[in-house]
């Protein structure tokens, strides 16, 4: 008796959300309808996406990957509203790249067959095989290789000689439909936001400035009492006609002191150069947070640091004890004559 058995068909799956407006809680939300498809899901909260390895879930559902890719897309649409777009592919290269060429409230599913995976691979431009970006591109290019198809039939020694060993190496392999990087379940990194929403379309920087500063003050009074810390900070803009922009920024050293985060908040806000636009609403969100133990502060001499933490740390009790607005910065103050959002 024959008891060898054939290997089950890799399913990885690259799925980006696109609600009409994001929010931590949502994005929670809809990774528990993912997880209820397949428990092995991986959360890329950035740019609001995730794999999900489809493997097992396959056998358990008795559906092929066309199929559960269509049940979990009318599951986010019918519990939250929320369209989508996925790709599908026995890797997870081929996964983001069918991802990345499907429209919102479609998919691309690349079976796990090697004719299938060269036809989607082969004709792509080597700039869509990840990994290779605009000046590799270009580089490969001055050889005349400028497709996936021209990738995988170079010979690694070449490939090697123009992008060096490990680059050329990956490259090859992905160009091939080898990809063996799994699918890592994990939680999504812990984030918070707060949001404020002007009573009427608000043209006054000054006043996008003051609302901005607010909402840091709440956000780092937040980030002390849970005792956590930010490494990053992003900054969500409404307009009149309800579309946004994003802007983020890393810091340099994660922190939850409301000076450091109005810094770079002040930043994010002047690099859009809102002067003329009409801004409906405001969100910063603090990401990527910590436990503040794991904080490392640099040495200093400056005894001013040492007394602002400390006139922070008063601030902070009164708060907790009298509400937030028993203690603001000078410039949050109305000024006479004038509401706080007009």
């Amino acid at each position: 008796m024959n008891t060898t058995s054939r290997p089950r068909t890799r399913a990885i799956l690259r799925i980006h959300f696109h609600p009409a407006e994001r929010n931590d809680e949502l994005y929670g939300q809809l990774l528990t309808v993912v997880d209820g498809i397949s428990s092995r899901v991986e959360p890329l909260p950035a740019d609001w996406s995730a794999y999900v390895d489809l493997t097992g879930a396959l056998t358990y559902w008795s559906r092929d990957t066309e199929g559960l890719v269509a049940v979990l897309r009318l599951r986010l649409l019918a519990l939250h509203g929320v369209a989508c777009s996925a790709g599908a592919g026995p890797t997870r290269s081929i996964a983001a790249m069918a991802a990345d060429a499907t429209p919102p409230g479609a998919a691309t599913v690349v079976r796990d067959d090697p004719y299938e995976i060269a036809a989607f691979l082969r004709p792509k431009p080597a700039s869509a095989l990840p990994g290779i970006g605009p000046k590799t591109a270009k580089t490969l290019a001055r050889y005349g290789i400028t497709s996936v198809g021209d990738i995988a039939d170079t010979q690694l020694p070449t490939l090697q000689r123009i992008l060096g060993t490990t680059a050329a190496r990956l490259s090859h392999d992905r160009a091939r439909g080898i990809d063996e990087r799994p699918v890592v379940p994990g939680a999504a990194p812990r984030s918070t936001s707060t949001g404020h929403r002007f009573d009427r379309d608000e043209l006054d920087s000054d006043r996008h400035q003051r609302a901005v500063l607010g909402l840091v003050q709440v956000l780092g009074s937040r980030l002390r009492t849970s005792g956590e810390i930010a490494q990053a900070l992003t900054l969500t803009v409404t307009y009149a006609d309800r579309t946004q922009t994003t802007r983020n920024r890393s810091l340099a050293e994660p922190t939850a002191h409301t000076p450091a985060l109005a810094t770079i908040a002040r930043e994010l806000l002047t690099g859009l150069g809102l002067q003329r636009a009409r801004v409906r609403a405001l969100t910063i969100r603090a990401e990527r947070l910590r436990p503040a133990e794991h904080a490392v502060r640099q040495l200093t001499l400056d005894h001013a640091d040492e007394k602002a933490l400390l006139i922070e740390a008063v601030q902070d009790r009164a708060r907790r004890r009298y509400g937030m607005d028993v203690i603001k910065p000078a410039r949050l103050a109305p000024r006479p004559g004038v509401g706080p959002n007009r």
